[in-house]
């Protein structure tokens, strides 16, 4: 059981509104739940998503292009589901970034998008962010984005920089990984539905999938995972509720959201460890200030 994290502050950098939750949900909710301040920063509203409910259709990009606006009120609601109250865009009513679509579109040469922002100046919006909250932890996407989406590879370039101009030192940074031992027995669990979800034959066909030894980090979130799959019914026009997300859920066990895995990529590791010594407690060997 961790420790009351009352005056901890945690601050998280993703690309487009659900990212949050797939990849962090559970141990926002976990660190929220113990008093640390947890802040999120969304550098897109995800204009460019794949809108999966057909009655939303008319909000995609190519219809009325108002997905962008319909996605804050989705994100807003899992916030509310994770009890996260920090939950900001990057940059301001003149400066925000657009989703870029993936790498080879139209989209993705918009001057507006979030690809082509200047990184000196996504960076700087950042840094002012740090320098505000002063976080003791920022977790963010490695330098392929997690599997190669533009805005996700951006997210942690800005990140990353923003780290590095702040004049808050940021003690320790996290990037989120999945260990293919975890994808591996969710393929094979997907296979037997006649689910060819992960696109995959093995983990080792997948960019976000890493050796097991990299992943330095796992939180145990399970007791806060039925908040992290309401919050993924919140994001409707992005995940299904009879679709893939949940099917996995229920054949693997909800375990597999309520585990989340990271990589210590500054600062040091420090106990507690698990008995594979990955750290159990991002927030671990800190001293708050």
């Amino acid at each position: 059981m961790l420790q009351s994290y009352k005056g901890a502050r945690i601050l998280l950098v993703h690309a487009h509104p659900d990212d949050e939750t797939i990849n962090n949900g559970a141990t926002m909710a976990l660190y929220a739940a113990l008093g640390a301040q947890v802040t999120l920063v969304t550098c897109t509203r995800g204009e460019e998503g794949e809108v999966l409910v057909p009655e939303l259709a008319h909000l995609a990009s190519s219809e009325s292009d108002q997905l962008g606006p319909h996605r804050e009120i989705e994100l807003a609601n899992a916030m509310k589901a994770l009890g996260i109250s920090d939950f900001r865009f990057l940059g301001d009513a003149s400066t925000r970034f657009r989703d870029s679509g993936m790498m080879g579109t139209p989209q993705n040469d918009r001057p507006d998008v979030f690809w082509q922002a200047d990184l000196a100046t996504t960076s700087e919006l950042l840094a002012t962010v740090i320098d505000e909250i002063k976080p003791h932890v920022l977790i963010t996407y490695d330098e392929i984005g997690g599997y190669g989406h533009p805005d996700h590879i951006q997210a942690h370039r800005v990140a990353m920089a923003a780290a590095e101009r702040a004049n808050w030192s940021i003690p320790k940074i996290y990037w989120n990984t999945m260990p293919k031992s975890v994808i591996a027995d969710g393929i094979e669990k997907m296979k037997a539905l006649g689910s060819d979800f992960f696109g995959a034959e093995s983990a080792d066909d997948l960019p976000f999938a890493k050796d097991d030894e990299f992943v330095t980090t796992l939180i145990d979130g399970n007791e806060y995972v039925q908040a992290k799959m309401h919050a993924m019914a919140a994001h409707v026009t992005q995940i299904a509720l009879d679709g893939p997300f949940f099917a996995l859920s229920n054949n693997m066990g909800l375990q597999v959201w309520g585990n989340e895995y990271y990589t210590l990529v500054k600062g040091e590791r420090a106990e507690p460890f698990d008995e594979q010594g990955r750290e159990t407690d991002l927030l671990a060997g800190i001293t708050f200030a």
